[in-house]
């Protein structure tokens, strides 16, 4: 599966406009969303899985990989496409060894160390941030415009930066060389979901 990293979408039922989940990664996708990761931290083990399999439905109908957000139980149970992990999850390559090597597999960096290892550990692509601050991830530590210049030169998988990114922001990380931004707000938040996805990464591609 060839991924499309330009728009990569987190869902966030607290921020949503949309009546339900599925409705509002629907219209993600039809604005253009190459990729759909689920992050549910609050929700039950089985209110999770029974949500990640409905929405599965909708981003297999549409060739568009959902990842899950920490839970690599919850990928599996659903059979998911990926799964995204932070610093403080289940290590990287404990991770791969557990999805084997056909799954997808993302990792939040912030330093270039954190980026090899995770290149050497099997990662498919790492989720860089905070690239600004951000409200919907607060504690995420701010990584230096000089810095994602060193890891782009780096790392040789694809990078997707996160945190803060906005019709506004976007334009100072063009010509890097990477592969996309990662929202939450700024798309599942609008009242209009496919208008600014399909906005948004118009704006990233130009």
């Amino acid at each position: 599966m060839k991924i499309d990293y330009s728009l990569y979408v987190c869902t966030d039922r607290t921020l949503m406009t949309s009546r339900t989940i599925e409705e509002s990664v629907e219209k993600a996708i039809s604005g253009g969303a190459g990729v759909i990761q689920v992050r549910e931290k609050d929700l039950p083990g089985r209110d999770f899985y029974l949500e990640a399999c409905s929405l599965l439905s909708i981003t297999r109908k549409h060739g568009v990989p959902l990842i899950i957000n920490d839970r690599v139980d919850i990928a599996l149970a659903c059979g998911a496409d990926g799964v995204h992990v932070g610093q403080e999850d289940i290590p990287a390559r404990v991770c791969r060894a557990l999805i084997g090597k056909d799954k997808i597999l993302g990792v939040s960096c912030s330093t270039l160390e954190e980026a090899i290892k995770a290149e050497e550990d099997g990662a498919d692509y790492i989720g860089l941030g905070a690239v600004i601050a951000t409200d919907t991830k607060s504690d995420a530590p701010s990584v230096r415009f000089e810095d994602i210049v060193k890891i782009r030169e780096s790392v040789h998988i694809p990078i997707v930066i996160i945190g803060g990114l906005n019709m506004d922001t976007i334009s100072r990380f063009k010509g890097l060389g990477l592969d996309g931004i990662a929202v939450v707000s700024a798309v599942v938040a609008k009242e209009d979901v496919e208008k600014s996805a399909r906005e948004l990464k118009k704006a990233w591609l130009a």
